[in-house]
């Protein structure tokens, strides 16, 4: 469930999880481990053979020396023979159909959790303070935008199939906020942002563009206190990958 949390209240929007079997993901591991144990033999028998001095010295036991060195080629076959069934079943184990299911689906898992960037059509939302003169007596703090103003839309974008959202450049995600700071907002607990501010979704255009433009909806809202929408159909649009820390201290997966 991400959660986007401002002063004047909470809204939730949810992020599907891809699913990944956990025996899918043991056929993964073991051919990582595999691939380590393959390169690892193989740079040991380099190693061996690199530092090996087989010229028989007169001084030292010439018979000795070439026993050792008899010595060494065995096991050398033997290792290189160990190395070529580790390689035949690593092979075995990356064209399996388990292993490309667990590729794919951690690729969607890095998507969705916003640590890739994605390109694709939806819309680009400009919001801005008012610039109607103030009348006597008047709250100067309704013409000014807020941090609930742009939770409103940014909500709106989320309920109508926005995929991928990001502010003034800066993607937001499960653990993503947005929080006023003075005449500033706070995005991502570190990125200080003035207006104009400048979302960008990817979606179903129509569909992004309509949720936010409908009669009686957010932009009519903000309109009304002369806050200056813009809401524009793009073709394509890039959302970067998420810079801040995905780490966490206290949720951990169930068995």
């Amino acid at each position: 469930m991400a959660t986007v949390e401002g002063k004047d209240g909470v809204w939730r929007g949810s992020v599907r999880e891809a699913p990944a079997g956990t025996m899918r993901l043991k056929g993964y591991h073991v051919a990582m481990g595999l691939a380590g144990v393959i390169l690892g033999l193989t740079l040991g028998l380099q190693f061996r053979y690199a530092t090996l001095d087989v010229t028989p010295s007169p001084d030292s036991g010439a018979a000795q020396l070439v026993t050792s060195v008899e010595q060494m080629r065995q096991e050398r076959n033997a290792l290189q023979t160990e190395v070529n069934g580790l390689r035949k079943q690593l092979d075995r184990l990356t064209n399996e159909p388990q292993l490309a299911s667990v590729t794919r689906a951690l690729a969607t898992a890095r998507v969705e959790a916003g640590v890739d960037a994605v390109t694709g059509p939806g819309v680009q939302v400009t919001l801005n303070d008012s610039t109607l003169p103030l009348g006597p007596g008047q709250n100067p703090n309704l013409y000014v935008l807020h941090d609930s103003d742009v939770l409103r839309v940014l909500n709106e974008i989320k309920a109508a199939g926005g995929e991928a959202i990001a502010m003034n450049g800066h993607r937001l995600v499960a653990g993503s906020e947005i929080r006023c700071i003075g005449p500033a907002i706070l995005i991502n607990k570190t990125i200080r942002a003035t207006p104009p501010y400048v979302i960008t979704a990817i979606g179903n255009p129509d569909t992004l563009a309509g949720s936010l433009d409908m009669r009686g909806g957010v932009a009519d809202y903000l309109r009304y206190w002369g806050i200056q929408v813009s809401v524009q159909k793009v073709n394509q649009v890039t959302i970067p990958a998420y810079e801040g820390n995905t780490s966490l201290r206290y949720a951990k997966p169930v068995d």
